[in-house]
């Protein structure tokens, strides 16, 4: 009973999503929408170097839990982004969970839901971050393995990035379940945005203290909490509120 009260509450909150969001729970994936929202700068305009990070409601029910998140790189000069991303099914066939892809729009729509930017640097800081991001990409050690829940799976790798590169400041909503898997035996390590700490039980059970995530509590992969640097409360299925 201790530990169900608690889970029937957060739960509130992915049923809450279910129930009044606009989850498209009947089109088939292939049909779904993948429009530009333009949020990313046009590649032939803006010259400068360009970092940002999206995350996006995944597809039908699960979308009242999750997101599925990537990183999009753009050099001073380049026409096109370079974006990277974790594929469960790939892993689950024997391949590498990896997809980098050459772009011209980072910011379309994941199946029909509309990403949220996460994390937006432009210029000389930029440009300075994708040599480091790159080399993080590169280094992620699960990309042979995925699990939806509680890791490693999508988040788990944009959060990995992130720890590498703490000048992204990327942080990453509660519904990113598996940002808080550190692996088999590590328990404690920076949280994602670089701004304080993390201690966590392979993404089942822990706790984040930082500057940019607030407090936030984790509950099998539920993440709640209060962020005082953004005045919000952190829950389960609707992200952040207000």
């Amino acid at each position: 009973m201790i530990l169900l009260g608690p889970l029937a509450l957060l739960m509130l909150g992915p049923v809450g999503v279910l129930a009044f969001g606009n989850l498209d729970l009947h089109t088939p994936w292939y049909m779904m929408s993948r429009e530009s929202t333009k949020q990313a700068p046009d590649a032939a305009s803006e010259r400068g170097a360009v970092v940002q990070v999206y995350g996006a409601r995944i597809v039908r029910w699960r979308g009242a839990f999750g997101i599925h998140p990537w990183i999009a790189v753009k050099r001073a000069g380049a026409e096109r982004y370079t974006t990277y991303h974790i594929v469960g099914w790939r892993a689950r066939r024997g391949g590498d969970a990896l997809v980098t892809s050459e772009v011209d729009d980072p910011s379309v729509q994941w199946f029909g839901a509309n990403p949220q930017l996460l994390a937006d640097h432009r210029g000389a800081r930029a440009e300075a971050m994708i040599d480091q991001i790159e080399s993080a990409v590169a280094a992620y050690p699960w990309r042979s393995s995925y699990r939806l829940w509680p890791g490693p799976n999508s988040n788990t790798f944009v959060a990995w990035v992130a720890r590498q590169v703490p000048d992204l400041r990327l942080d990453l909503p509660p519904t990113a379940i598996g940002k808080d898997y550190l692996g088999l035996t590590t328990i404690i390590d920076h949280a994602p945005s670089g701004t304080g700490w993390q201690l966590s039980l392979l993404g089942l059970a822990g706790v984040t203290v930082a500057r940019d995530e607030g407090l936030e509590l984790n509950l099998l992969g539920l993440g709640f909490g209060i962020d005082v640097d953004d005045r919000a409360l952190r829950v389960p299925g609707f992200g952040r509120l207000p």
